[in-house]
């Protein structure tokens, strides 16, 4: 089966990912691990890829498609595959149809915006070991102090309310679109994010299955 993941930062995508990939003995494909393989493999689209990721440029659309159908034809994508992180915007989507890649169900994970902002801007890290925490879910015994180490824990600039705003802004106006092109198709199943992570995982499964 080859499947979408699509989901807001924060919505818990990778972790399902990991769940499907498990279930179903199929690959997930990240669309960053998959061009710098290529470039390290110097395959043909790999060293088109490059060129442009040497100059600061973005990979052309037609190049990362001509990437993804390579790994596509490897032997550990034959019963299926999982893209995570690519198509992002409705043209990448037409552009992936277009050149022959076949989607069977899209599975977006939904989270209210709400819940991401509380469960990204309550993160925590440690400073010292990398521990990670949570103000609200797993805080630490001594505020702002690691448990494990001492050290302080402190909020990475991904997690800082700016930035979860700024994120979920480009979510909403580039990729969610993709949800009403998968809809049209008969492709687009949803999962709704529960509080326990099992039972997101069960029901993304059930969805996939169904």
């Amino acid at each position: 089966m080859n499947l979408i993941l699509l989901g807001a930062p924060g919505a818990g995508k990778g972790t399902q990912a990991e769940v499907i990939c498990e279930a179903l003995k199929i690959p997930t494909i990240s669309t960053g691990n998959m061009l710098r393989a290529a470039v390290k493999n110097g395959t043909k689209s790999g060293l088109e890829a490059k060129g442009y990721m040497d100059s600061g440029k973005l990979v052309p659309d037609e190049v990362v498609i001509g990437i993804l159908k390579d790994r596509i034809a490897e032997d550990d994508c034959k019963n299926g595959f999982i893209l995570d992180g690519f198509p992002r915007t409705v043209p990448q989507a037409e552009a992936l149809d277009s050149m022959g890649v076949t989607i069977d169900k899209v599975v977006e994970i939904y989270v209210p915006d709400e819940k991401i902002k509380q469960r990204l801007s309550g993160r925590r890290v440690c400073e010292g070991c990398g521990n990670s925490y949570h103000v609200d879910f797993k805080p630490t015994k001594v505020e702002g102090i690691c448990d494990a180490c001492g050290a302080k824990t402190v909020i990475r600039k991904d997690d800082e309310p700016a930035t979860v705003e700024s994120r979920l802004k480009i979510y909403h106006e580039q990729t969610a679109p993709l949800k009403g092109y998968y809809q049209a198709q008969g492709k687009l199943v949803t999962v709704e994010g529960q509080e326990e992570v099992k039972e997101t995982s069960r029901l993304t499964l059930e969805a996939i299955n169904g």
